[in-house]
C-alpha cells in the first residue's frame, strides 16, 4: 500500500480575481488584457503575463476536481501550454520569474511558492481623487441606478438633448438671468437654496454615471463625496466601465453631463411655473458645473472621454515621453512605440495643448493674484457686514461663510492644480541635470 503524497504548494490566483479579457477598442498596437483584483481594481496585462494567469486558473480548476499531490509542477505545466500557445520555449523557471517578478507584485497571484503575495495599495494617479468617502455602497448604487437607466435609450436620449437645446434658446432669448442673479444675492435664504440645489446638481450628475454603466451591463461601483485637490466632489466608481467597448466607455463618462441636462430643464420647467428667480440661477451653476466637467485639463468628465476615446486609460503618463519627443527630437521610447498612430497623434495634440493651456492659466493666476485677492477680501468684507447688518442671523451667517468659500475655493485650487505639474517639471529637469553629470 502506498502513502499518500504531501500536499504540494503551488501559485495560484489570488481569492478573488476575476480575468476580465481583452481591453477593447484600445489604443495600443497589442491590446491589453484586464484582470480584476480582489479589491475592484483593474490591472492591464500584456498578452504574455495574461496566458500565465489563465493557465495557471484553468490548472487550478483542473486540480480542484483531481489529485494536487501527483504529476507535474503547476509551473511546468504552464510552461508546457505557454510553449504550445506561443511557439516559443519556455521552462518552468521561466513561468516563476514571471509569477514572482511581475504578477505577484500587482496582487494577482501568489509567489511561486504559494505565499501570499505582498500588499497592494491602489494607485493615486497624478491629479487623481484622492480624499474620498464613500456614502452609497455598491449594492444601493446598482438599484438608484436601475431606477433611472432606461434614460438611456436613443429615442430618449435624442428628445432629452433636444428638450435641452430648446430650453436653452428660450434661456438665453426672452429671461434676465442678471437681474435674477442680483435679487438672488441680496437674500441669504436664496443663496442657500441656489447652493442646495446646486448640490443635488452634482449628486444627480453622478447618478447619471452609474446609470450609464447599469445600461451597459456592467457593475457601478460605491459613490461618495472628497476633496478633489481643494473642491469638494462627489464621485462614482465606474471601474467597470472599462469592461465595455469604446462606445459604452463614453457613454458612461457622458452619463453625468447628459443627467445635468435633464436636471436643467427640470429647474426651467418649474420656473416657468412658478417663475422664482433662484431657479435661474441655479440653472446658471448648473452650466457652470457642466463646463468644468468637460475641461480636458483635469480629471473631469472631458479628460476621460478624450481617454476612453483613443483606448488609452491614463493620459498624464505619456507627458514627458512626448515632450521628449517632440520638444528635445529624442527618440520614442517603448511606451510611444506601443500606442497605435492615431491614438499617438491625438495625445500629442492633447500634450501640446495641455501645457500651454496650463502655462497660460499659471501666468494668468500669478499675474492676477493681487488682484484676485483683493477683490475677495472687499467681497468677504461686504458679506460679512451685510451678515452683521443683519443682526448675526444664523441664515445670513451661514449664507456668507458658503459665499466666502466659494470665492476662495477657485483661486486655492487653481493655483494647487498649476503647481503641481510645475513641481513635476522641476523635479524631471534635476533629474536630468543630476543624470548628464553622473555621465560625465
Amino acid at each position: 500500500m502506498s502513502l499518500p503524497s504531501a500536499p504540494r504548494t503551488d501559485p495560484g490566483l489570488v481569492d478573488g480575481t476575476e480575468l476580465v479579457g481583452e481591453f477593447e477598442d484600445s489604443g495600443y498596437r497589442e491590446p491589453p488584457h484586464l484582470v480584476c483584483r480582489p479589491d475592484g481594481q483593474l490591472v492591464r496585462l500584456p498578452a504574455l503575463l495574461y496566458k500565465v494567469v489563465r493557465a495557471l486558473d484553468a490548472r487550478h480548476r483542473e486540480l480542484g476536481a483531481g489529485s494536487p499531490g501527483e504529476g507535474p509542477t503547476i509551473t511546468a505545466q504552464v510552461a508546457d501550454e505557454l510553449s504550445r500557445e506561443t511557439g516559443r520555449q519556455f521552462s518552468a523557471a521561466h513561468v516563476v520569474f514571471l509569477i514572482d517578478e511581475k504578477l505577484a507584485p500587482l496582487g494577482i497571484t501568489t509567489h511561486s511558492d504559494g505565499s501570499p503575495p505582498p500588499p497592494t495599495p491602489r494607485k493615486d494617479p497624478f491629479l487623481s481623487f484622492r480624499f474620498r468617502l464613500a456614502v452609497v455602497p455598491e449594492h444601493l448604487t446598482w438599484f438608484l441606478s436601475g431606477l433611472f437607466a432606461w434614460l438611456f435609450r436613443p429615442a430618449l436620449v435624442a428628445l432629452g438633448i433636444g428638450a435641452f437645446v430648446a430650453g436653452e434658446a428660450w434661456l438665453w432669448t426672452t429671461q434676465d438671468t442678471g437681474a435674477a442673479l442680483q435679487e438672488v444675492l441680496s437674500a441669504p435664504s436664496s443663496v442657500l437654496l441656489v447652493i442646495l440645489l446646486a448640490v443635488a446638481s452634482c449628486a444627480f450628475h453622478e447618478l447619471g454615471h452609474g446609470a450609464a454603466c447599469r445600461y451597459g451591463g456592467v457593475r457601478p461601483g460605491a459613490m461618495g463625496c472628497g476633496i478633489y485637490l481643494v473642491w469638494p466632489a462627489f464621485y462614482t466608481d465606474i471601474t467597470n466601465s472599462y469592461r465595455l467597448g469604446r462606445a459604452g466607455r463614453i457613454r458612461a463618462d457622458l452619463g453625468g453631463v447628459y443627467f445635468n441636462a435633464l436636471f436643467t430643464l427640470g429647474l426651467l420647467g418649474v420656473y416657468a411655473l412658478t417663475g422664482f428667480p433662484l431657479l435661474l440661477v441655479a440653472v446658471l451653476s448648473v452650466h457652470l458645473e457642466i463646463i468644468q466637467q468637460l475641461l480636458p485639463t483635469l480629471r473631469f468628465d472631458g479628460y476621460y472621454i478624450v481617454a476612453d476615446l483613443v483606448g488609452i486609460p491614463d493620459l498624464f503618463k505619456y507627458i514627458a515621453p512626448i515632450l521628449r519627443r517632440v520638444l528635445l527630437r529624442r527618440p520614442q521610447d517603448d511606451r510611444l512605440r506601443d500606442l497605435k498612430r492615431w491614438p499617438q497623434i491625438v495625445v500629442t495634440v492633447w500634450v501640446l495643448f495641455l501645457i500651454p493651456a496650463l502655462a497660460l492659466q499659471l501666468g494668468m493666476v500669478l499675474a492676477n493674484l493681487p488682484q484676485l485677492l483683493q477683490a475677495d477680501w472687499q467681497t468677504a468684507t461686504l458679506l460679512i457686514a451685510r451678515a452683521d447688518a443683519a443682526g448675526l442671523q444664523p441664515l445670513a451667517m451661514l449664507s456668507a461663510c458658503l459665499q466666502i468659500l466659494l470665492l476662495v475655493l477657485p483661486v486655492a485650487g487653481l493655483t494647487l492644480a498649476l503647481v503641481q505639474p510645475l513641481r513635476s517639471l522641476v523635479r524631471f529637469v534635476r533629474r536630468r541635470r543630476a543624470d548628464r553629470r553622473s555621465a560625465d
